[in-house]
This record gives C-alpha cells, structure tokens and sequence, in this order.
C-alpha cells in the first residue's frame, strides 16, 4: 500500500503508456527477476530511495533489461522505467509505505524515497 505525504493512498501507476511500452518489451522471468531483487532490498530496511537502490550500473544485475531491452538503450528512459516498476513493487506491497520527494544536504535528490510510518 502507498500513501502520499498528504496521506493520499495511491492505486494508479503514473505515466502507464510509457510502463506499458517498456514492460511489454521485457519477458515475464526478467520482469519477475526484477520485482524479486526489489522486493529482497525493501524487505531489508524501512527506508529506500529508488535511484539509490540499483545503483548506477546494472551491468550483469537483472536490471540490465530494463537498458538494453525495454528502453533500447536510451539510459533516460530506462531510469523512468526503472523508477515506475519501483514504485509499483510499493503499491503493490500489503503494508503501508509513505512516498516523498526530498533534498539531501539543500539538493534536491532527484528520485523519489519510500519510507514506513
């Protein structure tokens, strides 16, 4: 479950032309694969920042997918993709996540963070 900071629960997926365009690119086992390793990282903490979590090379992870087949190597449509499934795997989540948009040391990060109440 995903609330916004206003406490807005949120069940739609933004932008889904463009999650639909990349994910029907991916096959259903690197799309799962995906899913898991995200689900494994949130199991591990109770705050994450999606541009912070997979790092910035996928080389050889199970996101590598998303770069090179889904969004066919366009690295800025890869990182929206790559956010929208992230944002996904919380909503889909049974607990309850709060998302936000937040500034570390006066700089915007640039990624949504996902934190529990």
């Amino acid at each position: 479950m995903l609330e916004s900071l206003e406490g807005k629960r949120v069940t739609t997926l933004p932008h889904p032309k463009d999650y639909n365009t990349w994910r029907n690119r991916l096959s259903d086992a690197d799309y799962e694969a995906i899913e898991d390793d995200l689900n494994r990282r949130i199991d591990a903490g109770d705050i994450h920042t999606a541009g912070w979590m997979p790092g910035s090379d996928w080389t050889d992870t199970v996101f590598e997918p998303i770069y090179h087949t889904a969004c066919r190597k366009n690295i800025t449509h890869a990182a929206m993709f790559f956010g929208l499934i992230v944002f996904k795997v919380f909503m889909d989540r049974p607990e309850k996540w709060i998302f936000g948009r937040f500034e570390k040391d006066g700089k915007d990060i640039g990624s949504i963070t996902y934190f529990q109440p």
